[in-house]
């Protein structure tokens, strides 16, 4: 897989008697194709991953490989608890289609470095798809270390590392030690223009679920070098990114996608649909930001990327 680019984390759309609501997904699909995105992740923190059974993650994946046809690759998210179940999940994800994964360390226990090296080994072995292991210790309570990653680079379908660990050096450290061993994504919104001029490679985004064209035109520009340009548009954006940096990042996002024109606010329980005062705050935010939406300069994409 080229992991470079933007990957939109998509959200999971749903109906108002809780079903996987597949019109909407394929229309938010489309607003992120016609951006220019370079993949798409499914069922990862903005996908609801907990809340989805294992059929409606499959449906999900079949979805949108028919959907996309080939136009950029499917990454499905994995998330589990035990070694033998995120091994199931990576076989199903390639027998449904997927391209890549994205993989957590173990869920729930505080497993140490040698538990998780091995763990993140064992499901890399046993298949052959592209993996991108999600580092994101704030919220997932492990951290994958240099030092961890060092034992891990043996593995050749372990290709890039979503960099979600809130130290921006860490884009800088990580080269220091692999140079272009692994690709560099950045996985927290309100880091993503300080990390591309770092040198990552690409940017698994929030946001972009409501702004694809923004996003997307941001990481152009920077990689461009056209940096005054990309700064005046990420400057903009910034009050609508720090959405993504919250418990309630999914309502946040999708009320946003709804303001954009291209999602559904239904969330799965327990997750609650925003009221009263913190609805209104949050829309005064994506309202503001629409209100101001800048025009965007016109900049192609890297010759390398897909299209």
């Amino acid at each position: 897989m080229n992991w470079k680019g933007v990957f939109p984390a998509v959200t999971t759309k749903f109906t108002a008697d809780d079903q996987l609501d597949f019109d909407a997904f394929r229309l938010n699909l489309d607003a992120q194709l016609d951006a220019g995105v370079s993949g798409l992740v499914l069922g990862g923190t903005l996908g609801e991953a907990s809340t989805l059974s294992a059929q409606e993650k499959t449906a999900l994946v079949q979805a949108a490989v028919r959907h996309t046809a080939g136009r950029v690759p499917v990454v499905l998210n994995i998330s589990e608890q035990t070694t033998k179940g995120a091994i199931q999940a990576a076989a199903k994800a390639k027998s449904y289609g997927a391209n890549g994964l994205m993989l957590l360390p173990p869920l729930r226990y505080a497993a140490d470095a040698r538990e998780t090296v091995t763990y993140l080994k064992e499901v890399a072995a046993s298949t052959d798809l592209s993996i991108m292991i999600y580092n994101n210790p704030v919220d997932y309570k492990i951290e994958v270390t240099v030092d961890m990653f060092r034992e891990l680079a043996d593995c050749p379908n372990i290709e890039a590392i979503k960099e979600s660990t809130r130290d921006v050096s860490n884009v800088t450290r990580l080269r220091n030690a692999f140079g272009d061993r692994y690709k560099i994504l950045c996985g927290v919104d309100t880091l993503a223009a300080e990390e591309l001029m770092m040198g990552a490679d690409g940017w698994v985004a929030g946001l972009v679920c409501a702004f694809p064209a923004e996003t997307v035109t941001i990481f152009n520009l920077i990689k461009a070098g056209r940096h005054e340009e990309a700064l005046a548009v990420y400057s903009w954006f910034l009050p609508l990114l720090e959405l993504d940096i919250h418990p309630k990042l999914v309502q946040y996002i999708k009320l946003a996608e709804v303001a954009a024109g291209i999602g559904t606010e239904y969330v799965r329980p327990p997750r609650l649909p925003l009221v009263g005062e913190e609805r209104e705050r949050i829309l005064e935010v994506i309202n503001r930001g629409l209100a101001k939406r800048p025009k965007l300069p016109a900049v192609e994409a890297p010759s390398h990327f897909p299209a």
